[in-house]
């Protein structure tokens, strides 16, 4: 719970990094740069370079697929799809990422199934970020662009779903640090090359501010990406029940935007949404532990 809880809050900070660095560059080359750079950054954690190197020889494969739905199909297609759609919609298809990632669970994992009482939580926190994301409500169709954003998002979405999938499933004796190192790599670099053909780009130096975002989103990424890969192979987490701790990720957001920022206030609304996904979090947490106190073998008496 609480390294969840600690990476759920990393993922929140983001939205200062990214809004500071876009003024300068463009998304996919901005996205791609971050995230190469957080592998690096990763990997003098992960032992020494030839151990690496024969970890990431052995699993290549699947580093390769894992980078391809976790990395590079999930951002590209998030900042393509945010470039399209209003905020507060990117808001609500981002946040309902763990009713993604447990209905693609139910259909590919056979002891994580979509029972009624994880249902109920997950749509009692769904419910919350609706309400968060409805404080600034405004959708303006415009000659189907709105449109295709959303199905861009939402494909982003399931990209990512089975991207955690892939990482709980990983069976090989490979470090989840040396795992995300080089998927993170691999995908942030195919990221940038994207870019390369996709954006306009202005090469050149750049304002400290913008260096110093990249370098604090980078840091972040490697960090609470290493942690959520650690939990994703740890034995007896569910990829589903995980999830379900991102729907704090508005929440940190919210509440530090009302800190950092003058012109924003907590309002009725939000505050009722925070609401709904803490009950959500509390409801999931108590049948988790009902399961497994029913589930424990009964103590021998001496």
């Amino acid at each position: 719970m609480f390294l969840a809880i600690v990476a759920c809050f990393l993922w929140s900070t983001a939205f200062v990094g990214i809004k500071l660095g876009l003024k300068y560059t463009t998304p996919l080359n901005f996205a791609g740069t971050r995230f190469f750079i957080a592998g690096l950054i990763i990997l003098p954690f992960t032992g020494s370079l030839a151990a690496y190197v024969r970890a990431v020889r052995s699993a290549f494969r699947q580093i390769l697929l894992i980078s391809l739905f976790q990395t590079f199909l999930l951002y590209s297609l998030f900042y393509i799809g945010i470039s399209m759609v209003p905020a507060s919609i990117t808001a609500i298809v981002v946040g309902g990422g763990p009713l993604f990632v447990a209905l693609m669970a139910h259909m590919t994992i056979a002891d994580d199934k979509l029972t009624g009482k994880k249902l109920i939580s997950i749509l009692i926190g769904f419910g919350g970020i609706l309400l968060i994301a409805a404080e600034k409500f405004e959708v303006h169709w415009n000659e189907g662009k709105e449109f295709w954003g959303l199905v861009i998002l939402i494909l982003g979405n399931i990209a990512g779903s089975y991207g955690n999938i892939l990482v709980s499933r990983e069976k090989k004796e490979i470090s989840p640090l040396v795992l995300n190192s080089a998927q993170i790599m691999i995908g942030g670099l195919c990221i940038f090359i994207l870019s390369l053909f996709a954006e306009q780009h202005e090469f050149g130096f750049k304002p400290v501010e913008y260096y110093a975002s990249l370098i604090y989103l980078s840091v972040l990424s490697a960090a609470a990406f290493s942690i959520w890969f650690v939990l994703l192979k740890r034995p007896g987490i569910k990829v589903s029940e995980l999830n379900i701790w991102k729907f704090i990720i508005p929440v940190f957001g919210a509440v530090l935007s009302w800190i950092i920022l003058p012109e924003e206030k907590p309002e009725f609304i939000a505050v009722a949404g925070m609401i709904f996904i803490a009950f959500s979090l509390i409801l999931l947490n108590y049948n988790i532990r009902k399961k497994k106190t029913q589930t424990k073998p009964p103590q021998k008496r001496s």
